[in-house]
């Protein structure tokens, strides 16, 4: 357990250029607490003391700002980036090095008592204020952009943007491991299909002058 908690803060020095020192992190970030607190909830999770459970994700809540329900189930590394607002369901599903920024939700889409939130492989990115839906899962080293709201599976190593989801490029495997990517330079399909038209349109105009040319040199 002690090498989980130094693994953890390790990690987010690695991560976060902001971090100037362990302490700092110790103290500071909301996101390395809410982790060691819903690892305690979960802990009672598991034993069904369910009540337990629910005080401390809900203590945990009011001191940090993300809720995570104790019956998700979180692997190791993982770092929610500031964090707050964040919401991840009860059966929710995170694997290793996975990277979480402000605002995500992890939601459900049934009232019936089964599985019925995502699944993040290992190594995923969720941008921030994504909102992710139902029991899909998403693919190893998947990148899911900024406000994007994702209701299908994603394969491993692909990008989505946009509202609904899309794919918008594949990772190759030797970048499949990357955690960061630049929100700035994700592709945005819907700009792309304006790009075209906006070519479209100036390419007809050309052509419609050529003729009017024509027509005026051989009336």
């Amino acid at each position: 357990m002690l090498e989980h908690l130094k693994e953890d803060i390790r990690m987010i020095k690695e991560r976060d250029p902001a971090a100037k020192n362990y302490v700092e992190i110790l103290l500071c970030y909301p996101g390395l607490h809410a982790i060691w607190l819903h690892r305690i909830a979960h802990f009672f999770y598991l034993l069904k003391w369910y009540t337990t459970a629910r005080l401390i994700s809900h203590f945990n809540r009011g001191i940090t700002g993300i809720e995570i329900h104790p019956g998700a189930t979180i692997g190791r590394r993982v770092f929610i980036d500031h964090g707050m607002g964040v919401v991840i369901g009860e059966t929710s599903e995170i694997g290793d090095d996975c990277l979480i920024y402000k605002g995500v939700v992890l939601g459900g889409t049934t009232l019936v008592k089964k599985k019925r939130h995502p699944t993040l492989g290992n190594r995923v990115v969720v941008g921030s204020n994504s909102t992710i839906l139902g029991a899909i899962t998403i693919g190893d080293g998947a990148r899911i952009g900024s406000n994007s709201v994702v209701i299908k599976p994603v394969p491993p190593g692909a990008t989505v943007v946009g509202v609904p989801g899309r794919i918008v490029e594949s990772l190759s495997s030797e970048t499949k491991a990357e955690l960061d990517f630049e929100h700035g330079n994700l592709p945005d399909p819907l700009s792309d299909l304006m790009k075209m038209l906006l070519q479209l349109h100036s390419r007809l105009e050309d052509r419609i002058k050529r003729l009017e040319n024509q027509d005026e040199k051989n009336p």
